[in-house]
């Protein structure tokens, strides 16, 4: 996991550099940069796979082609067995998607299965940007009278650039001869309808529970240590539980990380949980102090202002902050109540009908990466902490969208993501399986905490709360969030972070 960022064209090398050091939180490791033809490449790293020979950019062994990314090739062992005529110089994850690249152009990239974004160059000038189809990684750009620039994070680009910042699309790439071209969308086109029929329902819970457990299996490389972040409800425990038995396996104990409040349900379930699976167990307690003092940082972080977004990334922050200190990587649940209908509002009319249903839940997953998952990547690459996402494998994606939308209702004598529950059931305590869900503000105990700390903050400050013709903010809490917002992200617009950017 890493920070990038990439020109083409005339642009200053000094300004790439510069927008480089602004994300050098995301890889704290090492700096790397290359500057050839008309392109700029640089590359702040994060070891997580060939800690000593992985170092970019990362360039073939006749320098013929050259690659900057961020996040993880989660099939680069099948890759490199498919290219078995290509000499291999690292063991670096990055290196299958460098030679796929270099002999197949952009035919290469539906190829790949993981979390990226990536920027690759040839030395006669020929370029290419693209990002995964869920957007899981982040990328922004922007055009310039003298080039185009793109970097992991808004705060990378020079203030005077920010106004023609926009979101590179999940799913597609850019060339300076093609423009944008999709090559992979979020959801299949065939899964966007609902099934024909439903599968049977034995046969869909064990597709469903090998699906994920290849998926976290797989996502347990590292050569920096990894965890789970625990927060004590279904979806966590289950790649938690998951985990904890590959871990076993391989002879070594699973380290998790919980947040909450003293005595909240969701620390009280979570220890539940770890003392269950036999992990490593680690607690960080919210205090109004240290929510006070995270507040601010949070807005700044994950560059938004929505209050939800804001008040789940307060705890997200503390806990990556701890957890940075004993692993690199991370395992987290997100993604499953998209999957799986777990939101209490997909229980409610109109997604009472099926098929209302399944085009909700289309739609919220190709949405992703406006909210949960920038949250989810902020908060943790602030620290230089990776996170994985094992809901969000291709696989288990297009297994759960292929289940019938009436197996996911919830019916009289059914839990909201029964499907899920009975597919891992033996796996946790039943009381952990069962647990109605909570939001996470209510079960960890953060709302109290934040709400009492916005209000603290709202007290200390001096100057205006920010307030704006573009858009509607609902109370003073968001004022506040805005205030601290615009402050620091001078020159973006307003109307774009409605939905979290553009996509062309």
């Amino acid at each position: 996991m890493c920070g990038i960022v990439a020109a083409v064209g005339n642009i200053d090398p000094e300004i790439c550099r510069k927008m480089l050091a602004r994300i050098a939180h995301r890889g704290p490791d090492d700096t790397g940069e290359l500057g050839i033809s008309n392109i700029w490449l640089g590359h702040q790293r994060l070891s997580i796979m060939d800690v000593e020979g992985g170092r970019q950019p990362l360039a073939d062994q006749a320098e013929s082609a050259f690659v900057v990314a961020n996040g993880e090739i989660y099939n680069h062992t099948e890759l490199r067995a498919q290219l078995s005529d290509v000499e291999f110089g690292t063991g670096s994850d990055t290196e299958a998607a460098l030679h796929l690249l270099r002999l197949h152009g952009p035919a290469a990239l539906p190829r790949l299965r993981g979390m990226f974004a990536l920027a690759f160059a040839l030395p006669d000038g020929g370029f290419l940007a693209a990002r995964d189809r869920l957007g899981v990684k982040p990328l922004y750009w922007a055009r310039r009278p003298d080039g185009v620039l793109f970097a992991s994070e808004l705060r990378a680009f020079e203030p005077a650039d920010r106004p023609a910042v926009r979101s590179f699309p999940p799913g597609m790439y850019w060339t300076p001869e093609t423009g944008l071209v999709r090559f992979a969308d979020a959801v299949p086109a065939s899964l966007r309808e609902p099934p024909a029929r439903p599968i049977p329902w034995q046969r869909v819970t064990r597709q469903v529970r090998e699906t994920l457990v290849a998926s976290v299996e797989q996502r347990m490389m590292s050569e920096a240590g990894i965890g789970v972040f625990l927060s004590g409800g279904l979806d966590s425990a289950i790649i938690a539980a998951i985990a904890a038995r590959w871990m076993r396996a391989n002879g070594r104990k699973l380290p998790t990380f919980a947040v909450g409040s003293a005595g909240s349900s969701d620390l009280v379930a979570a220890r539940l949980i770890a003392e269950w699976l036999g992990t490593e167990h680690h607690e960080i307690e919210l205090t109004e102090a240290n929510v006070l003092e995270a507040l601010p940082e949070a807005v700044r972080v994950i560059e938004h202002y929505d209050p939800s977004l804001v008040r789940s990334s307060v705890p997200n922050l503390l806990l990556a902050r701890y957890t940075v200190g004993h692993v690199h990587a991370v395992l987290t649940g997100e993604g499953a109540d998209e999957l799986f209908a777990g939101y209490s509002y997909l229980h409610e009319p109109p997604f009472t009908e099926p098929t209302a249903l399944h085009a909700e839940l289309v739609r919220s997953v190709s949405e992703l990466h406006h909210l949960n998952l920038q949250r989810c990547d902020r908060t943790t690459m602030a620290f230089g902490l990776e996170a994985r996402v094992p809901f969000l494998d291709r696989a288990v994606v297009e297994t759960a969208l292929s289940i019938a939308p009436e197996d996911k209702l919830v019916r009289p004598g059914a839990r909201e993501k029964q499907l899920l529950r009975e597919a891992f059931a033996g796996w946790l305590p039943e009381e952990i399986l069962w647990r109605p869900k909570e939001q996470f503000g209510d079960g960890s105990g953060a709302a109290d905490v934040l709400n009492a700390a916005a209000k603290e903050l709202l007290t200390r400050i001096h100057e205006p709360i920010a307030s704006s013709p573009d858009v509607r903010l609902r109370d003073e809490s968001e004022s506040l969030y805005y205030s601290l917002w615009r402050k620091e992200l001078a020159g973006i617009q307003v109307a774009d972070t409605l939905g979290m950017f553009a996509t062309t």
